[in-house]
């Protein structure tokens, strides 16, 4: 794999010229980006997948929801639905996609949007009787088409943008300089011991004049089924099957795994075909079968409740939380 994509490095020029070229254009107002009278914070990154766009849409719901009328509006990656869908009782994963539904379960007094054309989803938000006032764009930095108020870039700690190259040769979707976009800079998945002397030399390397923080991913102390908890302590030592679709997968297993455990990896975003249940159950036989939140919300009527369970996470601040809460909290007096 790696040769490979040492031999496609021809390619991975040309694709990052044409990105630099799209980029030029729209800076320069040849392609038109469209603004809109509300703030809008977008999440992304530069590489493909593995940055915690979800946990950090999350973080931010938690922390406006309760000021604020918010509305997520994603692409919906792998949805079967076309358009814009406006989550409600009758939604599921299969039509708003993983994540989006993960959204909504778990808030349910948000407003949780999908549309693959940005533009006209912040249209059809602001048309509705209870339109937000917040609006969040998840996974939306290379979206030039919609201008946002407020970037937030995500480069994770063992991955970091600055020393990766452009696709298929690297995991980059643009150049590097495409950081310069960005309000703050927030380097994820740090260990949860990271030194101010480490933080620094990443700050260097980045190299960016705006803020830089630094998170970890945080797993919740249970396990959650549709009915019931359990400490994670109290079956850590159990036998039972890991299942993960995400684009990292090490530190899920990681937490929970013994040495007796099994595990299961599929592609992220994973739709779990009828083979691929039959094959669980059978790898199980029996036992706990523990996912992560964004699997579990397409596992969850295929496998009974009292067997299937998830592991949540939360983003965290290693520090300088305050720091990003009064960014955003400065930002959002000045545009609303």
């Amino acid at each position: 794999m790696i040769l490979l994509r040492k031999i496609l490095f021809p390619f991975a020029v040309l694709y990052g010229w044409i990105m630099q070229c799209r980029n030029f254009l729209y800076d320069k107002g040849f392609l038109k980006s469209y603004s809109f009278d509300l703030p809008i914070i977008a999440v992304g990154n530069l590489s493909v997948g593995g940055t915690g766009k979800t946990p950090q849409i999350e973080y931010l719901i938690r922390l406006l929801s309760d000021n604020y009328k918010i509305a997520t509006l994603s692409r919906g990656y792998k949805r079967e639905s076309k358009g814009f869908v406006l989550a409600d009782e009758t939604s599921t994963a299969a039509i708003l996609g993983d994540e989006p539904y993960q959204f909504y379960r778990k808030f349910p007094k948000i407003q949780v949007t999908v549309d693959a054309d940005r533009k006209n989803g912040i249209e059809q938000l602001l048309s509705l009787p209870n339109k937000p006032n917040i609006i969040l764009l998840d996974d939306a930095f290379q979206h030039r088409k919609v201008k946002a108020g407020f970037y937030i870039l995500l480069t994770a700690y063992d991955d970091l943008f600055c020393n990766d190259y452009i696709l298929p040769t690297g995991n980059l979707r643009e150049s590097r300089s495409g950081a310069n976009r960005a309000n703050c800079i927030i380097v994820t998945k740090c260990p949860k011991v990271i030194s101010e002397l480490e933080r620094d030399e990443i700050r260097k390397k980045l190299g960016s004049n705006n803020p830089v923080f630094f998170s970890s991913i945080e797993y919740d102390d249970c396990i959650y089924s549709a009915n019931e908890s359990k400490q994670v302590s109290e079956i850590k030592n159990l036998n039972k099957l890991l299942i993960a679709g995400i684009a990292k997968p090490k530190s899920f297993f990681d937490f929970l795994k013994n040495q007796n455990d099994t595990s299961l990896t599929f592609p992220d975003h994973h739709h779990f075909t009828a083979s691929d249940i039959l094959t669980i159950k059978s790898k199980a036989k029996g036992s706990l079968i523990i996912t992560t939140e964004k699997d579990y919300v397409r596992l969850r009527n295929s496998i009974p409740n009292n067997q299937l369970f998830y592991l949540p996470i939360k983003t965290s601040f290693i520090s300088e939380r305050t720091t990003f809460d009064s960014i955003i909290s400065d930002y959002l007096k000045i545009t609303i």
